[in-house]
């Protein structure tokens, strides 16, 4: 994973929290989230087409799969009056569930081996149940715990910088960073982007969700074109992985 990826990945968090919010507050709440659920089952249509991994098509599947998990998230919590702390505890036992049926199944939940139509459908699952559960998550932390938006922000960069450094320097498996570094870019990149889109009134900047989603997007489409145009070169040899980090995710069996 580069640095482009995790950039990426939280500018799709960001954006999907306040495309969202854009959303819902401008359209009747229940026909946004069935025409984001529509857009999205389309672009996982066409992912699933693809027999290798096209960056446009990826990130647009990502950013769908963030603006429909947020959605779901807010609509348990304002519609049907689940409090942040209880959703974000069912999230996580459907989290720890889609993991257990993956590793059940295919006794694998790596990303490098996504490599059947079994498991491409677990790891889109985990993907969806990620975002869920990072939506409520941050809205926990920032609401209920009263942390406000950007010092739950700042907690969570901490939090997602960890899994790096322990499989960096502790040899921690690196299925296991991996994953727990992507559940945390979701309220990292929510945090931050409800800071500064949301009205002071209710801790933000004001600056507005429509605005903060068009500067997002536009970061992202650079980071996709870049991807895409790394990917256009020609192979270049890479550098050979310490041995301790290159046998890692084997010795675990993830």
């Amino acid at each position: 994973m580069t640095a482009v990826f995790w950039v990426a990945k939280i500018l799709t968090t960001g954006m999907g929290e306040t495309t969202s919010d854009f959303l819902v507050h401008r359209f009747d709440p229940p026909l946004a989230v069935a025409a984001a659920a529509v857009v999205l089952a389309a672009a996982l249509a066409l992912q699933f087409t693809r027999s290798r991994y096209i960056p446009w098509v990826y990130w647009l599947t990502v950013l769908l799969v963030a603006v429909f998990g947020t959605m779901v998230a807010d609509v348990i919590h304002v519609q049907f009056g689940v409090p942040y702390f209880a959703s974000s505890i069912g999230f996580l036992v459907v989290l720890a569930a889609v993991f257990a049926l993956w590793f059940g199944t295919q006794r694998t939940v790596s990303i490098h081996r996504i490599d059947t139509r079994a498991r491409e459908l677990f790891y889109w699952a985990t993907i969806g149940a990620t975002f869920a559960l990072g939506t409520a998550l941050g809205d926990l932390t920032a609401t209920t715990f009263g942390l406000g938006y950007f010092v739950s922000g700042a907690l969570f960069t901490i939090l997602f910088v960890l899994p790096g450094v322990a499989f960096r320097w502790w040899r921690l498996n690196a299925t296991v960073a991996f994953w727990a570094s992507y559940i945390l870019t979701r309220p990292l990149g929510a945090s931050f982007s409800d800071g500064i889109a949301l009205p002071p009134a209710r801790g933000g900047l004001g600056v507005g969700d429509g605005i903060v989603s068009l500067v997002l997007f536009s970061a992202l489409v650079v980071c996709v074109i870049w991807m895409t145009w790394r990917g256009a070169r020609p192979a270049e040899r890479t550098a050979a992985v310490p041995e301790h980090l290159a046998s890692t995710e084997p010795r675990a069996g993830l």
